[in-house]
């Protein structure tokens, strides 16, 4: 497979933005889409505020490559779909984003992208599999009780990573 790994993470760092501290978000400070407990986790040391709004593109593309699109096996993905998993590992966790796609391709889901998920994957037609996995992650969103203050923002995004996935697989075509 072709990696896609440059035009993904762009995307997902679109719509993670910048700097935010939200009181109803579980996630606390974050900053371009890595919570500050992350962060720590990676940097091996407590941070500051200050460390979270400093944090530039360039900083967290390496734990985003290790923790989220290499666990995914976006590497391996097809096109588009690869985007969508990734997308929704660093939004819902890995394990989450994975039984998604196992879900989606129809194996048993154990959070674990390997051979068969990958196979089944790629056997597939990639645009009527990533509408399956982008209704599936919606559905799981809408049941979240945090809906009603970030439900917009999170159906955008979902559409967003969608209509993204679906040009990425029409160019790799």
């Amino acid at each position: 497979m072709n990696s896609n790994w440059d035009n993904a993470l762009k995307a997902v760092l679109h719509h993670e933005g910048g700097f935010v501290n939200h009181p109803s978000d579980p996630g606390g400070i974050t900053n371009l889409g890595c919570t500050k407990n992350i962060w720590e986790e990676w940097c091996g040391k407590p941070v500051t505020e200050q460390d979270m709004r400093d944090l530039q593109p360039d900083d967290v593309a390496p734990l985003y490559k290790t923790k989220y699109w290499d666990r995914v096996k976006g590497d391996d993905l097809p096109a588009g779909i690869d985007f969508c998993v990734f997308d929704a590992s660093i939004n819902s966790g890995v394990g989450r984003a994975s039984k998604w796609l196992q879900e989606s391709v129809g194996v048993q889901p154990d959070g674990v992208i390997g051979p068969m998920t990958l196979r089944v994957a790629q056997a597939m037609a990639p645009n009527d599999l990533v509408n399956l996995y982008c209704d599936k992650r919606l559905a799981f969103l809408k049941e979240l009780k945090t809906w009603d203050v970030f439900g917009k923002g999170w159906e955008r995004r979902v559409e967003e990573v969608r209509s993204h996935a679906l040009t990425m697989i029409a160019k790799a075509g």
